[in-house]
């Protein structure tokens, strides 16, 4: 992983992304194309795995622009750098300051919960390195509020794992259907079988997808 100091906070960027563009392009005219379409940025990460979880936990069923807004008004509750959001901060709250940042009721317990599962050490993070994708995913889930999608966010966002594939990602298989089947609806069978040419960097292919919906890259 590569460090990149910008704007006020340092960004960090998967070493494998010429590498995964390269693979994508050879494999996959569309992606080719769509690569060409979207030359500047690509993944990044914060290097905070509370405030991805958070930020996850934040996006579940709204849109890009609708989470953003969320969670702007959220930080700003805590004085502090949002990318050094810290757990403890976060209990800090009370339930009646973190629902006026927008956040419903029950995505304020899922995010006091993660907090406390980070404040108490419940979350081996130390291990996660040596874990495979499922084995992290299993870790996580055990944590109220976050399912298999937020795991897999986390995953591509934070661990910068290269082969993720979020078929529960509702802008994934809308952009699929965009991109190369016209509109027409896709199930996640037919998602699964086209993503299947992106191996083993499904994680940047479902990137440039994301991208394709959307003016401004996705980050958590």
């Amino acid at each position: 992983m590569t460090p990149v100091k910008k704007k006020t906070h340092q960004v960090i960027l998967p070493d494998y992304w010429a590498e995964a563009c390269a693979h994508l392009s050879k494999r996959d005219r569309i992606m080719r194309r769509l690569i060409a379409q979207y030359p500047e940025g690509c993944l990044e990460s914060r290097g905070n795995a509370f405030v991805t979880l958070a930020r996850s936990i934040v996006g579940q069923q709204i849109s890009v622009k609708a989470a953003q807004s969320v969670w702007d008004r959220f930080v700003q509750l805590v004085p502090m750098d949002q990318w050094r959001l810290k757990p403890e901060s976060v209990l800090s709250l009370s339930i009646e300051q973190m629902r006026s940042a927008g956040l419903s009721a029950r995505k304020v317990e899922y995010i006091r919960d993660l907090a406390a599962h980070f404040a108490d050490g419940k979350i081996r993070s130390a291990e996660w390195q040596q874990m495979d994708d499922e084995a992290i995913i299993a870790e996580l889930v055990a944590v109220r509020g976050i399912g298999r999608w937020t795991a897999e966010m986390f995953l591509i966002f934070h661990m910068f794992r290269p082969d993720v594939f979020p078929l529960d990602d509702v802008g994934l298989i809308k952009g699929i259907s965009q991109v190369y089947f016209s509109g027409e609806p896709v199930s996640r069978a037919e998602a699964r079988e086209l993503g299947e040419a992106w191996t083993p960097y499904r994680t940047v292919a479902t990137w440039y997808i994301w991208r394709s919906l959307d003016p401004l890259p996705v980050a958590y």
